[in-house]
């Protein structure tokens, strides 16, 4: 009751490269997957002021885990981007919160393209709030300066009412675009080839199916 935020911070010189690609198989993915958006709602159900600290590369699952929080610093290095979609798939959570963070053309761009960008050029679209060369000890500071100071009762209702506009409709889109994933994209051929050729070091057939 007396915890006032939450600093997602990582071990290494990476954030996170997301979950791996054997658990997107397809005798693996309809565990993995549920998993994953599991800690996505029991994050955000805890109505905490969220903060990410980011160097390295930041993708996939990574950035989708980075999402949840409501400030991201960046060290200067920092790289964002989701990729799935070379592989033939796509990113469930990236889907509904890009657009909420960076606006819909910007998030199909960088959810259709795969393409990462730098740490300037996603402070310059929104998506992070501060770049910092020690983004650990930058997001903590803030959270001294902004939050400590705080009734911890009045940071959960205020962080519950910011995120008003959207979680609703996020956790409810969240179990569709799951099925989606799960019932309709894994059936297809593409789905599997992309997964397969990555682990097997080629080239992808693709059969447009």
């Amino acid at each position: 009751s007396e915890l006032k935020a939450i600093l997602l911070d990582h071990a290494g010189q990476h954030f996170s490269f997301g979950a791996s690609v054997e658990d997107h198989l397809p005798e693996r993915v309809g565990e993995m997957l549920p998993e994953f958006h599991a800690l996505v709602r029991e994050t955000l159900a805890l109505d905490l002021p969220t903060l990410a600290a980011v160097r390295g590369q930041c993708l996939g699952g990574g950035l989708e885990v980075a999402l949840l929080a409501d400030r991201i610093v960046a060290a200067p290095g920092a790289r964002f981007g989701q990729p799935e979609i070379n592989l033939a798939v796509f990113a469930p959570v990236a889907s509904l919160l890009l657009p909420h963070r960076v606006g819909t053309q910007t998030a199909t761009d960088l959810l259709l393209s795969g393409r990462s960008i730098e740490a300037a050029e996603a402070a310059d679209l929104g998506l992070v709030a501060e770049i910092a060369h020690d983004p650990f000890a930058a997001a903590r500071r803030w959270a001294e300066e902004h939050l400590l100071s705080k009734s911890a009762a009045a940071l959960r209702f205020a962080t519950r009412a910011a995120r008003l506009h959207w979680s609703a409709r996020f956790l409810a889109d969240l179990e569709r675009v799951e099925r989606l994933y799960l019932d309709e994209l894994m059936e297809t051929q593409d789905a599997v080839e992309g997964i397969r050729a990555f682990l097997e070091s080629r080239q992808a057939e693709w059969t447009n199916r």
